[in-house]
């Protein structure tokens, strides 16, 4: 039996249900990410074979993951640049993630006035540039240009050195990026919430569910894909982080390498040169960033299968 030909909207052709023609639609997009995201990570976990700069590279297979991993001072700084990532990642996956959904559940509530405003103010940080954001809060943070206005008002116990003292640099440096971008999960948990069916809300409300269990027994359930979407983009996101660094600190992830993380790391060996050498070293930086990659991959392909497809 032919199948079904339904009129196309242009042209006087017509199209086929279950044909290829979608295919020239995603052409473009796969040749985009092809050519500036496929062919770089292929080529990168090529370059990680190879020592040397361009027109020296020389093949040495493993050499450069076994130097990262047994070197006393690369592995040293790898590591250390790996678990500050892990703790500035935890910052913005239980703070401001559960900031998002907090704030999301509130802007959702219809007795609340002017969503649209608070909407926008805790968005408005997303549009500012890190560097600025980063520059700006690295000036009240210091106690020479800052110190005088704060004891004026009175919060004279903030005067310190935040950003100079290894015990709290990292936390700084976390929070100024969990404030910059809180708004986007936000957006998506305000997006998901406002997917669900009103009928839930109003059949629980029936059922005499309290606010708290119809928040925890419903709604979150409900909105565990965008969770775990979200979750996957602060994961992805913050082991990729560099310019709230660069902005705050130094590359060497100053003081004494407290805020180093594996983009300041893979900066320094792959382009810039580590110091005291200040020779970059290509294949040591892809090798880096090659590890960090199947790293990510280990974590996010277990988080894809526990929050999409449920219900």
């Amino acid at each position: 039996m032919e199948k079904q030909r339904h009129p196309a909207l242009r042209g006087g052709g017509s199209i086929t249900p279950g044909g290829i023609y979608w295919l020239r639609y995603i052409i473009p997009a796969l040749l985009v990410y092809g050519i500036f995201m496929a062919y770089p990570m292929l080529d990168s976990v090529r370059l990680s074979l190879y020592e040397g700069t361009t027109g020296t590279r020389q093949f040495v297979g493993f050499a450069n993951y076994v130097r990262l991993f047994t070197d006393e001072v690369v592995s040293k700084r790898f590591w250390n640049a790996f678990g500050n990532n892990w703790i500035f990642f935890a910052y913005h996956m239980i703070l401001q993630n559960a900031l998002g959904i907090l704030f999301a559940a509130i802007l959702t509530n219809r007795t609340m006035r002017g969503r649209g405003i608070y909407q926008t103010l805790i968005f408005i940080p997303c549009t500012i540039a890190v560097l600025v954001t980063g520059y700006l809060f690295k000036l009240m943070m210091n106690p020479v240009w800052a110190g005088n206005t704060l004891k004026q008002a009175g919060l004279g116990f903030l005067v310190r050195p935040w950003l100079g003292d290894r015990s709290t640099a990292l936390s700084c440096v976390s929070l100024v990026s969990v404030w910059q971008w809180v708004g986007i999960p936000t957006m998506m948990f305000v997006a998901a919430f406002q997917g669900i069916p009103d009928e839930l809300i109003e059949a629980a409300d029936i059922e005499g569910s309290s606010a708290w269990q119809t928040f925890w027994r419903i709604r979150v359930p409900m909105i565990m894909p965008v969770v775990g979407m979200v979750a996957i983009m602060t994961f992805v996101n913050n082991f990729n982080a560099f310019d709230v660094v660069f902005s705050m600190e130094t590359l060497d992830g100053a003081p004494d390498y407290a805020t180093d993380l594996i983009g300041t790391l893979f900066y320094r060996y792959g382009i810039a040169g580590q110091h005291p050498v200040g020779i970059p070293e290509p294949g040591v930086g892809a090798a880096i960033s090659t590890t960090v990659f199947a790293m990510l991959l280990c974590g996010v392909l277990p988080t894809l299968r526990a929050t999409q497809g449920k219900e």
